[in-house]
């Protein structure tokens, strides 16, 4: 399994927390602090205020970008072009390379970052990105396809909930072989906000480098973050550990940001597994892996959920939503109900999620 298995030892549901999540409960000495992000050079993108989707082609050498799997792979010569109703098409030249751990030793086409420089992407559809994710196909098919468009719709009910999460533009893209001319292939994918950009957005300060445990973390935005991961059926992530999480601070507390939701049971990739060392079997099955937080924090975050229901089964419904083949929507809404309902009755709320925190 991908990088899960390497980052941290995962929780199971005992009195006593593995080394991993120890380490995030350690006293933070001043080396552990977080670091000040230089927010003047990320102001957030005007890409993620629309919702359509975007067109363009981005050309590449796609032989050389398979066949980077390091994990520093070099920077590759690339253009993205797009048609533009009043300036026709726009050719924007970027670099691009590989990322990630398992999708990148596992699918035929890798997930890459796209690096933009500041003096070609001015005026164009993609101003004022950095170095952002693209999100891309895995196998070039229907069905991995629909992976990337349920993952995407997670991002929209993170959104919701929730002003610390990151937001995301779909785009349908061309991938064409700068050799050949070539298109390989069309397939959704999207770009997901940056790091540094949510962090200009929300204020606060990106913690790098170290994890946290429960004292460190604010306890309304930590029972959020839980909670989230709890109703898509997440099990792959760690805040001790940062896999799949992002820590930013607000009035000296942690606010974890959750990232990579293919692993979930709501996604129910085939290729989807939990790990071998939790309760579970399938990514469909439920397991609370959040820290012990006070009670009362649990009742209006419940209520949040509640408030924002019809909002969240909205966006399965809205032409993104459309986008969802086959029995995806009807699946993924059941999923979602089988969450409230948890969470509507006090018993199996309390059994189902605030009995099996994790002690910190």
């Amino acid at each position: 399994m991908r990088a899960l298995i390497a980052v941290l030892a995962i929780a199971c549901l005992t009195a006593t927390l593995p080394a991993q999540e120890q380490q995030g409960k350690k006293k933070k000495s001043k080396k552990d602090e977080p670091t000040q992000v230089d927010i003047s050079a990320h102001e957030p993108a005007p890409i993620f205020t629309g919702d359509a989707p975007l067109q363009f082609t981005l050309t590449a050498n796609l032989g050389r970008l398979r066949r980077d799997k390091t994990q520093t792979p070099p920077w590759r010569e690339a253009t993205i072009t797009y048609s533009d109703t009043s300036e026709g098409t726009v050719e924007v030249p970027l670099k691009v390379r590989t990322r990630g751990i398992w999708r990148l030793n596992n699918c035929d086409f890798p997930p890459i970052r796209l690096d933009f420089a500041k003096s070609t992407a001015k005026h164009t559809e993609f101003t004022k990105l950095d170095k952002p994710k693209l999100v891309t196909y895995c196998k070039d098919n229907e069905e991995f396809e629909q992976y990337v468009l349920q993952e995407f719709q997670l991002y929209r009910v993170y959104n919701l909930l929730t002003r610390y999460s990151h937001r995301v533009r779909l785009a349908r893209v061309s991938y064409a072989d700068s050799g050949s001319g070539k298109v390989a292939a069309t397939r959704y994918g999207f770009i997901e906000e940056e790091p540094a950009a949510l962090v200009y957005r929300v204020g606060g300060m990106r913690m790098l480098g170290q994890g946290a445990g429960a004292g460190d973390l604010d306890p309304r935005a930590a029972a959020i973050y839980f909670v989230f991961q709890y109703m898509i059926g997440n099990t792959d992530w760690s805040v001790a550990g940062q896999h799949n999480s992002e820590l930013v601070t607000s009035d000296s507390m942690y606010i974890p940001i959750a990232y990579d939701f293919d692993f979930s049971g709501a996604v129910n990739a085939r290729y989807a597994t939990p790990d071998s060392r939790l309760p579970i079997r399938r990514v469909r099955e439920r397991l609370y892996r959040g820290y012990c937080l006070p009670n009362e924090v649990f009742g209006p975050t419940f209520e949040l959920f509640r408030a924002k229901k019809d909002s969240i089964y909205a966006l399965y419904h809205d032409p993104i939503g459309q986008l969802l083949k086959g029995d995806r929507v009807k699946e993924t809404l059941e999923y979602f109900d089988e969450f409230y309902k948890t969470i509507g009755d006090r018993g199996d709320a309390k059994s189902q999620i605030t009995d099996r925190c994790l002690k910190g």
